[in-house]
C-alpha cells in the first residue's frame, strides 16, 4: 500500500520542441517556478534589509542552521521515491544526537567510534521500518510513526529527562564546527549527499527501480523487480542519513535534550513536498528537495529579520507544506487528464488509419 505516489510531470524534450516559444515558457514555469521565486525572494529581503539579509554573516547562520534540516529532508525523500513515508526521521534525530554524546561522556566511548555505533543503530532502524512495511505490510505512515514513538521514549528514558552534556573533544565538535571556503562545512556535507543521492538516482538502474516501485509496485514487480528489498533498502538509507543529521546535530550543539529535534520533523517534510512541484514535478527529487529547504530558510529568515514573531517559523512552515501538496496534485491531475486525452486521441487517429487501409484494400 502506497502512502504516497510518485509520477515525473517535466516535459520532455520531444514535447519541448512542438510548443512555440511562449508555450515552452508556460510549461517550463512549474518547472523552474519556485527556483524563480527562490531568486526573487532572495533579492527582495536583500532590497528590504540591504544591511543584514545579503552578507556572508547571514548566509553562514541560514547554511549552519538550515544544514540538520536538509539532510533529514533528503532523508525522508529516499523511502518517498518508493511511494513510502518515514516519520521516525523526526524522532530518530532526537535519539541519536542524545546518544552520540552520552557514549562519550558517560561511556568513554572515543568519538569515531561513537559515531559509527549510531550509524549502525540508525540503519537497524531503518531495516526494522522496512521489514514492518513490506514483510507485515503495515502502512508506512503508521509504521514509522510508531516506532518514532518507541525511539522518542528511549530518548527520554535515556536521559531520565534531563540534559546530557559534558567536555566534548575537539574532532567531534569539528564535525559540525569547521569551515571550508569560509562557509560551515555541514553546507558540504549536504551538497556531498546530494550529489551522490542524484547520482544513484539518475544514473544507475536502482534508482530507476526506486521510482518504478513508486509510480507503480505492481508493474514493478511484474517486471522482475524486487521490490520489498528495494523498499526495505530505501528505509535503511533514511535511518542512516537520519543519524547523520542526529551527529551534526550534537556537534553543533554540544549538549543533549529530548526537547530538541522534535520540530526538525515539519519542516524536513515541507522541503521534500515542496521539493516534489519543481525541477522534476510530481516526482521527488534531489535538487527540487534542497529548492524546497532553500526557498524556507530564505523566507523564515527574512520574515525574522524584519521583525516577525516567534509563531511565524510553525506558521510559515504548515502553510508552505498545505500550498506545496496542493500544487502537486493539481500539477499531478492535470498531467494525467492530458495524457489521457493524448492517448485517446492517439487511439482514435491508430482506428482511423485501419479503417481507411481496410477500405482500400477492398
Amino acid at each position: 500500500m502506497n502512502s504516497v505516489k510518485s509520477n515525473a510531470l517535466e516535459p520532455t524534450r520531444s514535447e519541448l520542441r512542438q510548443l512555440s516559444l511562449a508555450g515552452r515558457i508556460v510549461r517550463l514555469l512549474p518547472v523552474y517556478g519556485l527556483v524563480i521565486l527562490t531568486v526573487l525572494l532572495a533579492v527582495l529581503f536583500s532590497v528590504l534589509l540591504p544591511n543584514t539579509f545579503p552578507t556572508v554573516l547571514n548566509a553562514r547562520s541560514i547554511i549552519s542552521d538550515k544544514a540538520v534540516i536538509a539532510i533529514l529532508s533528503l532523508a525522508a525523500m529516499i523511502p518517498m521515491v518508493t511511494g513510502k513515508i518515514d516519520l521516525t526521521i523526526g524522532y530518530g534525530i532526537v535519539l541519536w544526537h542524545m546518544l552520540v554524546i552520552s557514549l562519550q561522556e558517560w561511556f568513554f566511548v572515543p568519538w569515531p567510534l561513537a559515531v559509527l555505533i549510531v550509524l549502525c543503530l540508525g540503519a537497524a532502524v531503518g531495516l526494522f521500518n522496512g521489514l514492518l512495511v513490506e514483510i507485515a505490510q503495515i502502512d508506512s505512515f503508521i509504521a514509522t510513526l510508531g516506532t518514532g514513538t518507541v525511539l522518542y521514549a528511549i530518548a527520554m528514558w535515556h536521559s531520565k529527562g534531563h540534559q546530557i552534556m559534558g567536555e566534548l573533544p575537539d574532532g567531534f565538535l569539528a564535525i559540525s564546527g569547521a569551515r571550508l571556503l569560509g562557509l560551515p562545512i555541514t553546507g558540504f556535507y549536504v551538497l556531498f549527499i546530494s550529489f551522490v543521492l542524484w547520482f544513484i538516482l539518475e544514473y544507475l538502474p536502482i534508482g530507476r527501480y526506486l521510482y518504478a516501485i513508486g509510480a507503480n509496485p505492481k508493474a514493478a514487480e511484474l517486471n522482475g523487480i524486487p521490490v520489498r528489498r528495494y523498499t526495505v533498502l530505501a528505509f535503511v538509507a533514511s535511518g542512516v542519513l537520519t543519524a547523520v543529521a542526529g551527529i551534526v546535530l550534537a556537534s553543533r550543539l554540544r549538549v543533549g535534550q529530548a526537547s530538541v529535534g522534535l520540530e526538525f520533523l515539519l519542516p524536513a517534510l515541507v522541503g521534500v513536498f515542496l521539493g516534489s512541484t519543481t525541477i522534476k514535478p510530481g516526482r521527488f527529487n534531489v535538487w527540487g528537495t534542497l529548492v524546497g529547504v532553500v526557498v524556507l530558510a530564505i523566507g523564515i529568515s527574512g520574515i525574522q529579520q524584519l521583525g516577525g514573531e516567534f509563531w511565524v517559523e510553525p506558521f510559515f512552515n504548515g502553510a508552505t507544506l498545505i500550498i506545496a501538496i496542493a500544487i502537486a496534485g493539481y500539477t499531478q491531475r492535470r498531467r494525467v487528464s492530458a495524457q489521457y486525452f493524448s492517448q485517446t486521441a492517439t487511439n482514435r487517429d491508430a482506428m482511423t488509419l485501419r479503417e481507411s487501409q481496410g477500405g482500400k484494400a477492398t
